[in-house]
């Protein structure tokens, strides 16, 4: 079933282990449930789940700092508390979707929230950054499992009600997955402040046994047909040379250099050794043919990519500047970001209940651009005025962008594949951001000073000029526009 098509036909096939149109827990589970059907008892689990990988992503940018001053470790260094996250995230969102595709939700979200409990534990008490670094890259594949299981369960939630899902069950979904990292700045500086940057760690312990309780009360425990044999489903190859070839890419882009060669060439032979694999594989674990004949999925994660070039140069980039260039603490510099979350909150809410995309991706894109002018702006005696204008500017596309981009992987994506489709948006929106570090290593070298943030925002402005042409000139964005209301026969 190609994905962006207007009327969905639900099958009574295998997905997570579940019969499509049956009752999704595949118990006699008892629901609270809204006017349309959609478990409410869901909202909880799913949000909790979903909001540990973007606050981790962002709480550390605060906390760089006093780690390297504890540790004696200069920036080139505490660098990759950033990169191991992105890294483990980039390569198992997408690994850990399709599992989710494959053996249902709660068999893998519950396992992986465990594991960010661990990796709060283990950065809590780190003797030293590398074992930090060990910490963010367990964290990484422990948050992988959130999104693509509330991706799983929104769309299994669909299935059974035979309606489209709420749309506020997406915008809570979206300002819990991309606009609420923002506050992860602002959370890093306060627990700093509190109990020192261990802290940032040690918040993922109750934050894990939260969403690891409710998803072990909540989740419906789907039971697989009987005797299928699932395993037989399981590309291993395929993942092993999709990791492969994103983690060669990954490291060259976080430091290009030409001695580096090598990483180029085996993340080539790699993604080569992938493509053969999947073209000739019975059940691959990215189908290349659906996914190669969906264009406008593909128009989607290659917009995702610029989206968040922009959007994490300026919660990296832009933070730096204020600590460095502009000489405020990380409690302060977390109080200047803050605007930024509420505003994206604000405009999520807002605009959430409307289905349409297009528009919300225009006026995205156009925000991009007069944010990233702003900052032309700045200098090292600015107005903390001005600077509360940047942090509200940028917010408008931090609201609509995460929201409008999802919702497009939503409606585009091939329902039996939507874990692993999550999964590449949010490895498309990571590589969006190893892009954002390696521009900013270039622009700022020792220190972020407000020369490199200039030429930082030029180069800005062009990736979000070509955000807004590829945009205006997508004609599939219609089709889900125009969309009516989902129409579900039962086979």
């Amino acid at each position: 079933m190609a994905g962006g098509s207007i009327h969905r036909t639900v099958h009574r096939g295998r997905i997570g282990g579940d019969q499509r149109g049956a009752d999704p827990a595949g118990t006699n589970r008892r629901t609270v449930t809204s006017a349309d059907g959609f478990d409410r008892k869901l909202f909880a689990p799913l949000i909790s789940g979903a909001v540990l990988n973007p606050v981790n992503s962002t709480i550390i940018s605060v906390a760089l700092v006093p780690i390297g001053v504890a540790f004696g470790q200069p920036a080139s260094s505490t660098a990759w508390l950033i990169s191991s996250l992105y890294l483990a995230t980039a390569v198992g969102q997408p690994v850990v979707g399709r599992l989710i595709d494959v053996y249902g939700p709660r068999r893998l979200f519950l396992p992986a929230t465990a594991m960010v409990g661990l990796a709060g534990v283990i950065g809590t008490v780190a003797p030293n950054l590398w074992v930090l670094v060990v910490a963010r890259v367990v964290l990484g594949f422990g948050t992988c499992a959130g999104y693509p299981a509330a991706m799983r369960l929104i769309r299994d939630e669909s299935d059974r009600t035979g309606k489209d899902s709420p749309a506020l069950v997406l915008t809570v979904l979206s300002i819990s997955t991309q606009t609420i990292a923002v506050i992860g700045p602002s959370l890093g500086g306060l627990l700093i402040e509190v109990g020192g940057w261990r802290a940032t760690f040690a918040i993922n312990i109750p934050l894990a046994v939260f969403a690891f309780v409710l998803a072990a009360r909540r989740f419906p425990k789907s039971t697989p047909p009987v005797g299928e044999k699932r395993s037989l489903d399981l590309d291993l190859v395929g993942m092993a040379t999709f990791a492969g070839a994103l983690v060669a890419l990954l490291l060259f882009l976080m430091d290009p250099r030409v001695e580096d060669w090598y990483l180029v060439v085996a993340a080539l032979v790699l993604a080569a050794a992938f493509t053969a694999r999947e073209l000739s594989c019975a059940h691959p674990f990215i189908d290349l043919r659906i996914l190669g004949s969906n264009r406008p999925l593909l128009i989607t994660y290659g917009r995702a990519l610029l989206a968040y070039v922009v959007s994490y140069s300026f919660l990296y980039g832009y933070t730096q500047w204020l600590e460095h260039g502009r000489g405020l603490s990380a409690s302060q510099t977390g109080l200047a970001t803050l605007p930024l979350f509420l505003t994206g909150i604000l405009v999520s809410f807002a605009t959430g209940r409307r289905k349409g995309v297009r528009g919300k991706l225009v006026v995205a894109a156009v925000a991009q651009i007069a944010g990233c002018t702003l900052l032309l702006a700045l200098h090292s005696s600015s107005p903390v005025w001005l600077l509360l204008v940047v942090a509200l500017a940028f917010g408008i596309p931090q609201g609509l962008g995460s929201l409008a981009l999802q919702n497009s992987v939503y409606h585009q994506a091939n329902p039996a594949d939507i874990g692993a489709s999550a999964g590449l948006l949010r490895t498309s929106s990571y590589l969006g951001a190893i892009i954002s570090a390696a521009a900013q290593g270039a622009f700022y070298g020792e220190a972020a000073t407000t020369v490199g943030m200039h030429n930082l925002a030029f180069l800005l402005i062009g990736v979000g000029v070509v955000f807004l042409l590829i945009t205006v000139f997508d004609r599939s964005l219609t089709k889900i526009d125009t969309r009516p209301e989902m129409e579900t026969t039962r086979a």
